[in-house]
Parts: C-alpha cells; sequence; structure tokens
C-alpha cells in the first residue's frame, strides 16, 4: 500500500470533491435499509454516513489513522477502524462492498480483490470508482519532469488499471463484472492559484522524500509553470481525472 501524509483538515477544506462527485456511485450502489455494508477507504466518513441514511448498516475503514480520528469526530454514532484494506477480516459478511477514490493507492489488487471477494455474502456486490487507465497523467508526467530536473528519478506510484486487466483481476477472484466504464472527469481544483499547489500537498506526498523544502517549492512551481498552458482555465486549476468505476457481484 502506498504510504502517504494524510492531512484531514486539507482533505475536508480544500478536496471535497472527492466525495461530492460520488452521487452516482451511490446511486451504483443503491443501499437499502437492513443492510450490512462496508466502506473501503471511508476518509472523514462523508459517504459512509450518507449510506447509512438508507437505514443499511455501514462500517467504515481506512488505513489513516488521522482520517479515521476526524471521520469518528464528525460521524460519532458510526463506527469506523483503521484497517489495512490488502489483510482484513470480520466476523460477519457483508451484502455490498464499496469503496470510493481508494483503490489506485493499493498497487496489491490481487490482495485487497481476494479480501473483498471473502467477505462478501453469494450473490453481494462491489461497487466501486476509483483512478483508471490515464488518471492525473499531465499532472504525473509534469512532476517527475520537474523532480528528474533537479536530478531525482521518481515514477507516480498509484495504480490506474484498464478496465479489462480489472476485470479480468475481479472474475478470477469469483466476481462477475456487471457494469464497467471508464471516463474523463476534469475535476476544478478550489482555492483558484493554489488549487494545483493543494493537490500536490494533499495527495504527492511520497514523491518528495529526502529534498528539502526548498527543492520542493521549486518543483511545485516548475509543475505549475508547465500545466498552465492546458490545466489552467479562468483562475482555476483542473485535474485531468480518468475515473474507472465496476460494480461486480460475488458468483
Amino acid at each position: 500500500m502506498i504510504k502517504n501524509n494524510w492531512k484531514a483538515t486539507l482533505y475536508e477544506g480544500k478536496h471535497s470533491f472527492v466525495w461530492q462527485n460520488a452521487g452516482d456511485l451511490l446511486e451504483l450502489l443503491a443501499p437499502r435499509s437492513g443492510e450490512n455494508i462496508l466502506d473501503i477507504g471511508s476518509g472523514t466518513g462523508q459517504l459512509t454516513e450518507k449510506i447509512s441514511q438508507s437505514g443499511a448498516t455501514v462500517m467504515g475503514i481506512d488505513s489513516s489513522e488521522n482520517m479515521v480520528e476526524k471521520a469518528k469526530q464528525n460521524y460519532p454514532n458510526l463506527q469506523f477502524n483503521v484497517v489495512d484494506a490488502r489483510n482484513f477480516q470480520f466476523d460477519t459478511t457483508f451484502d455490498a462492498v464499496f469503496s470510493n477514490s481508494t483503490l489506485h493507492w493499493i498497487p496489491e489488487a490481487d490482495a485487497v480483490i481476494d479480501r473483498i471477494a471473502k467477505s462478501l455474502k453469494v450473490g453481494g456486490r462491489f461497487v466501486t470508482e476509483f483512478g483508471g487507465k490515464g488518471d492525473v497523467q499531465a499532472i504525473t508526467t509534469a512532476l517527475s519532469q520537474a523532480l528528474k530536473d533537479i536530478g531525482i528519478t521518481q515514477d507516480h506510484p498509484w495504480y490506474f488499471p484498464s478496465i479489462g486487466e480489472y476485470a479480468n483481476k475481479l472474475e478470477k477472484h469469483g466476481l462477475d463484472v456487471n457494469y464497467a466504464v471508464l471516463v474523463p472527469r476534469p475535476t476544478p481544483l478550489a482555492d483558484g492559484e493554489a488549487g494545483l499547489r493543494n493537490w500536490i500537498e494533499m495527495f504527492c506526498d511520497r514523491f518528495f522524500t529526502g529534498i528539502t523544502t526548498e527543492e520542493k517549492t521549486q518543483v511545485i512551481s516548475k509543475v505549475e509553470e508547465m500545466l498552465r498552458p492546458t490545466l489552467y482555465q479562468e483562475g482555476t486549476w483542473i485535474a485531468d481525472y480518468w475515473r474507472i468505476r465496476i460494480v461486480a457481484v460475488k458468483n
């Protein structure tokens, strides 16, 4: 699993699009009263709480202690736990497993899918959306180049699969894919001129291991310079997101 220094306050304050753009995904999940649902990568809890409004019993898990602590503060009546998605097991099984904007952080996709499949009831559904093939390609290419310019070689750390690649993994673990799309989602970033800088501070911590604060500032400024002609529009930075969305059922 990719380690990132998660900043819950920055996440909630400047990156609320992560959960605000998930309305269609919740419609695909279609939670029902009485169901038992697991939310993988629950972050600060906003989508977990929305699922609970259906009357379902929902548990949120996240690998970040910081995020889980904030989720518990936000929604003290819900259950949140610090759990590694590659290695979890509960005494109960679930009618559905849900995950939004999380699984691209875990390159060990087979380990996660194995846990999901084993946690689902027969006929249970897995509903997810995360970064797919081509996701933030312009940003990561510019970031890698800016780092290379100061003598650091660093490729992006995320897992961005194609539909075919990910569907094949699901089917190998007994999950039949009923729905799959890969769609562009250009995403405006909050805070005007500071938008891209905030995004990099939030999601790209791993790129800057071992470099000085001065070097980091230099790299981010270079990235902004490289991307301004294409991703800065009328005072707003636009992240070049591509999202893969999947619904699969345990056979």
